[in-house]
């Protein structure tokens, strides 16, 4: 054992946290953010280099990695989130060798009037349904209706049963969005400036295949989603409800325009706030036969901006795995959760970052099936051949089974097995066999269907390692595609002779790659690896 390797078990062991750290974290300030209270993970918090107009977001468990050469330049680092107190810290404060481990407090406020002052008009209260309804129409003023880019850095990874990452793919990449008055997906365009897959990081070519609504081989249960080319980022585009405000997103939020107010019902909350500035908190939820949805939109008190929208559907009939009661007091299954977030800049609002995730079934084919059917003309006798070795005793016990000629049963009187197949013998008389034999050739002969003339259906037989013949399993995954804005540049069009990422096909299949002069000054969030268990 190394001492490079030892050094790292010790660090993990001293600050108490299961996870290992990456071979290159020197070229890294690595921190993890706590709620100073619950000593919980404060998830996709603001870390920004102040001034510098450069950030990231906080992973699942808090994590965050800086770039050391920051340290050098003496910035400083500005914490914020929705709900807490906003934090600044030296970067020289930073350790380079160990975890930086930073809390920050929760902000406290009341449940607040909603009051508007119309010009020449009295005051009047605003209930929740109708300061949705006016932040749903002050989109166009408080969004970007002019050219402008965001870069950042993109993900989709899944977890499966044990909460590990597999299938991680990364990138930094930089989209030219034309403003809010213009479709998304038919006018920007992405330019990748690094991609690839972090073999650091378990993989699952199963589970990295597209969806199958066909062969039912990879389905989100109760949900369907296109594959939109297999472009993952695509995907996550087009989930974003608040920039495709005035077209289709996604179930029951409809248009986020026209029926998002029609299709839910809207209670205000605590409020909150971001940057010092007050934010309205508005509960919201639908319930139907076998969905239930629930959300929380956030808005500015100062102009009813959209800062954030979260929104989890889940599945009525199901409960969750763990057992646990989940974010919104009940615990059903997860079916896709979004979360939305946007930040001031310049009076306008932009993406800070987007959250998509679903909750997706595997069916995985056989490992032990049946090869083929053949019959055996010499022997009279009907042959079934395994892919693998079966059990001896199983692979010859009548009962497991079952042969029908024209729709009726066929006695068997014994069966052998000679190394992975098993030969079975009818229990009648040697001219009907040789005529049933002889039948089931000919249509053979012919390439005539034989399922309505002969079949032959096995059960309870497992091969030497112990799988069932036939069986298929399932696995649960969840699937995620997030991205994290970087920077945001006003103004900036897409360049004529730039070569720009196809839409329409896998993000990761031979797409072009772009590098800027200043590329180094972007950089992959990528969330820490848990250690082995």
């Amino acid at each position: 054992m190394n001492s490079a390797y030892l050094d790292r078990v010790v660090l993990a062991l001293l600050f108490f946290v299961s996870f290992e750290i990456f071979a290159q974290q020197q070229d890294y300030i690595i921190g993890r953010l706590l709620d100073s209270r619950s000593n919980e993970p404060v998830v996709f918090a603001n870390i920004r280099i102040k001034d510098r107009a450069l950030g990231v977001i906080t992973n699942v468990d808090g994590s965050f990695r800086i770039p050391l050469k920051y340290r050098e330049y003496g910035n400083i680092i500005e914490i914020s989130s929705m709900g807490y107190e906003t934090k600044e810290i030296p970067i020289t404060d930073f350790s380079e060798s160990e975890l930086n481990v930073l809390r920050i407090n929760p902000a406290v406020f009341g449940l607040d009037e909603a009051v508007v002052k119309a010009k020449g008009r009295k005051k009047r209260n605003l209930n929740a349904e109708q300061i949705v309804q006016r932040a749903i129409e002050a989109i166009p003023r408080n969004f970007p209706s002019n050219y402008f880019s965001s870069i950042g850095y993109y993900r989709d990874y899944q977890l499966n049963d044990d909460q590990q990452y597999v299938n991680l793919n990364e990138a930094i990449l930089e989209v030219f969005d034309q403003g809010f008055d213009q479709l998304d997906d038919a006018t920007s365009e992405t330019s990748l400036f690094h991609f690839g897959l972090n073999d650091n990081f378990e993989q699952d070519s199963l589970a990295r295949a597209s969806y199958d609504y066909g062969s039912l081989r990879k389905i989100i249960k109760k949900a369907h989603l296109d594959a939109y080319g297999g472009n993952e980022f695509r995907i996550l585009r087009i989930h974003d409800a608040i920039r495709n405000y005035n077209v289709g997103s996604y179930d029951f939020i409809g248009t986020l325009k026209t029926d998002f107010i029609e299709n839910h019902f809207f209670l205000r909350s605590s409020d909150t706030s971001i940057d010092t500035e007050e934010i309205y908190t508005i509960k919201f939820w639908v319930f139907y036969p076998n969905y239930r949805a629930n959300g929380t939109i956030y808005i500015s008190k100062l102009d009813f901006a959209i800062h954030k929208l979260e929104y989890t559907m889940y599945d009525e009939k199901k409960r969750n795995k763990t057992g646990k009661m989940n974010k919104h007091g009940n615990k059903q299954k997860v079916i896709f959760d979004i979360t939305t977030d946007y930040r001031r800049l310049q009076n306008k609002m932009y993406l800070n970052y987007i959250s998509f995730y679903n909750s997706f079934i595997l069916n995985i084919p056989p490992v032990f099936k049946v090869e083929y059917i053949t019959i055996d003309l010499s022997q009279n006798c009907y042959v079934v051949e395994y892919n693998g070795i079966p059990d001896a005793k199983q692979s010859v016990h009548l009962p497991n089974y079952k042969v029908e000629f024209k729709k009726k049963r066929v006695k068997l009187k014994r069966a052998e097995r000679r190394k992975n197949k098993i030969y079975l013998f009818p229990k009648t008389e040697k001219v009907k066999v040789m005529a049933m034999t002889g039948e089931i050739a000919k249509a053979e002969k012919k390439g005539a269907d034989l399922n309505d003339l002969f079949s032959i259906k096995v059960s309870n037989v497992r091969d030497t390692l112990g799988n069932l013949v036939n069986k298929w399993t399932q696995r649960d995954y969840n699937q995620f595609r997030e991205f994290f804005v970087q920077r945001v540049r006003l103004g900036q069009t897409a360049p004529e002779d730039s070569l720009f990422m196809n839409k329409r096909k896998p993000i990761f299949e031979d797409q072009p790659i772009t590098r800027p002069d200043n590329v180094e000054d972007y950089w992959m969030n990528t969330p820490l690896k848990k250690a082995d268990k």
